[in-house]
């Protein structure tokens, strides 16, 4: 009786893996250009002002998917929330000033300040440091035979007149390089003297941020005007036109004062979990961003190919394995459609979803990734602009990936797959720039789909719906389909047998 069952176990276990895998293409029909179309003309538009991320349009387009998600029938891909939330803060300047020896300077007039960069605090010195260009690494070294420990540090911005930024390591010359000599040398405060002054007053406000706990406070750091420096320096300050300033102390009272305050603020990624089969917890992740720049003033950043493209493409993606699964050919492992925010901030939705994964993350075993599909770009001299769209990343991580998405697309889609930008030289670097990257990081095998639209509208106001070729972003659409398809049908998850580079 037990080698009965187990003839039975075994000749089942054949016909499983033997077992076709279903036609694709009655569901890959679903994905239309008039559905994407429909779906773009909201979520680009004006009613979701940019969708800039923890503002009211990046929610308003969040709990837009959340509903698509629903009214397909997905489940919720974060417990029982379709939204995985992440904090995000924003500090404010409440006051900032300047004396020197009993001369007030003022805020936006005579000097700036970064209010993210600096912490509150008062700082008193009767000695100031001038450390000309204040770069310290080990090709050039303005700090050699100084002591600023505790004191004020006083440099100039930039470079060296003549100088090259290839003969100084990169970050050196720029602010927060400048911050970090100055701490290394042990600095109290800097002050970054620069031209411009006056400014525009913004309303005193810093960029969001993610991480609000900080490894590393650097020195508070006052970007100041020519008339700060010379009412330090006196006749010695000369500018940019000394090539080589020499480093000098100067014995003047200084008080510099700096207040802010810190809003948390909130931001989300939106989860759609489709159950698979015999499979189901290994999973497919098909993602892209939905957040934008936001407005200016009243000027409106709509994103329509970055990324409204890319989100749009998921819900008619989504639709589709929902049509196959009503019709009893679902896919075996599970997919989560993960509309991603904060890309714009610096791929901060995905970064956070890797860090606090609903869904093991070596359990998964791919991320299919779309940001940017609905354009033509127009620098591209070769092959046909209409039936194109580079794939970045299929070369990395697993050997599987470039074979099955050559198979699907030779199988269904025809398009002509470009690999311009899995060069190691590319000087866009565009494999780092999107949220696949996050996952591959974790080891997680990865295609990023992308038109290389980088031209006139890229992240300005002229990003619009109706710019986007539709017919062209149905075709790359049905492309990530058929690939995921076959990625979560397929007997055995993806090999990790290539190294992260």
């Amino acid at each position: 009786m037990r080698n009965f069952v187990l003839l039975i176990a075994v000749f089942s276990i054949g016909i499983a893996q033997a077992q076709k895998i279903a036609d694709p293409r009655p569901f890959a029909n679903s994905i239309t250009e008039e559905g994407l179309k429909k779906h773009l003309y909201t979520v680009a538009s004006k009613d979701f002002e940019g969708r800039e991320t923890a503002t009211e349009g990046q929610r308003k387009a969040a709990t837009y998917i959340e509903n698509n998600f629903k009214s397909l029938g997905l489940k919720p891909g974060n417990k029982d929330n379709y939204q995985l939330y992440y904090p995000v803060y924003q500090d404010s300047v409440t006051s900032a000033s300047i004396q020197i020896n009993n001369s007030t300077f003022q805020l936006n007039e005579d000097f700036a300040v970064n209010a993210s960069a600096n912490y509150s605090a008062t700082i008193y010195g009767s000695e100031i440091v001038f450390a000309g260009y204040g770069i310290s690494d080990s090709t050039h070294d303005d700090y050699q035979g100084l002591d600023v420990k505790g004191k004020i540090v006083l440099v100039l911005d930039g470079l060296p007149s003549g100088q090259l930024q290839s003969q100084i390591r990169n970050r050196s010359f720029n602010p927060y390089g400048k911050q970090d000599a100055a701490q290394k040398n042990g600095a109290a405060a800097v002050l970054v003297i620069q031209e411009n002054f006056p400014r525009k007053n913004d309303g005193n406000k810093g960029r969001m941020y993610l991480n609000g706990f900080k490894k590393v406070n650097r020195p508070n750091t006052f970007y100041v005007s020519e008339k700060i420096a010379k009412a330090i320096m006196g006749d010695d300050y000369q500018g940019k036109s000394n090539a080589h300033p020499q480093p000098k102390s100067y014995m003047s009272d200084v008080m510099l004062q700096f207040m802010k305050e810190t809003v948390h603020l909130q931001s989300s990624d939106v989860l759609g979990f489709l159950e698979g089969t015999d499979l189901k917890d290994e999973i497919v992740v098909v993602s892209a961003h939905y957040d934008h720049l936001g407005k200016r003033d009243t000027v409106i950043y709509y994103g329509a190919d970055d990324d409204g493209s890319g989100t749009v493409s998921i819900l008619e993606i989504a639709e589709a394995f929902s049509k196959a699964k009503a019709a009893g050919k679902g896919p075996r492992r599970s997919i989560l459609f993960l509309a991603n925010s904060g890309e714009e901030k610096g791929l901060w939705g995905s970064e956070y979803y890797s860090n606090h994964p609903t869904y093991p993350l070596d359990k998964t075993t791919v991320d299919l990734n779309i940001d940017m599909i609905g354009r033509i770009d127009d620098t591209r001299k070769k092959g046909d602009s209409t039936n194109y769209v580079y794939v970045v990343g299929d070369d990395k991580l697993s050997s599987d990936l470039k074979v099955i998405s050559e198979g699907q697309n030779k199988k269904y889609s025809k398009l002509e797959l470009d690999y311009k930008f899995n060069d190691p030289k590319d000087p866009q670097r565009i494999y780092y720039r999107s949220d696949h990257f996050n996952f591959a990081q974790k080891g997680v095998p990865i295609i990023f789909y992308y038109d290389g639209m980088l031209d006139a509208d890229y992240h300005k106001p002229t990003d619009t719906p109706d710019k986007i070729n539709y017919d062209v972003m149905a075709k790359r659409a049905k492309l990530v389909f058929y690939t995921a398809w076959e990625m979560a049908n397929r007997n055995d998850m993806l090999k990790r047998d290539i190294p992260l580079n």
